[in-house]
């Protein structure tokens, strides 16, 4: 079994930063591929970043420059953070710490997320 917990959501205004975390715990590997995702009220989920190793990949160009994943890893437990810069409005939605083996398509896992909301 894993458990994945996210902390570090909240409210920021537009232009600032918010750090996540995700305290990862459980059956775990090195080459799992640990991942953030969000989710919009009435829009389906879409992966920010994931990272194998120490190779982040899937992020989209929207958010390239922007957000930043990164892990650490341990014997029995993982931590993985999300570095998001420069926030705008359209950032606000619950996030969503994933583990996928690397070689599925879909993450097995998920935390159960943390709202970030970006207002003035």
């Amino acid at each position: 079994q894993v458990q994945l917990v996210e902390s570090g959501g909240g409210l920021v205004e537009p232009g600032g930063s918010l750090r996540l975390s995700c305290a990862v715990s459980g059956s775990i590997s090195s080459s799992d591929v640990m991942g953030w995702f969000r989710q919009i009220p009435g829009k389906p989920r879409e992966v920010v970043a994931e990272i194998i190793g120490s190779t982040i990949i899937n992020t989209p160009d929207s958010m390239k420059g922007r957000f930043t994943i990164s892990r650490e890893n341990g014997r029995n437990t993982m931590s993985v953070w999300l570095q998001m810069n420069d926030l705008k409005s359209e950032d606000t939605a619950v996030y969503y710490c994933s583990l996928r083996k690397y070689y599925a398509a879909t993450p097995l896992y998920w935390g159960q997320g943390t709202q970030v909301t970006v207002s003035s």
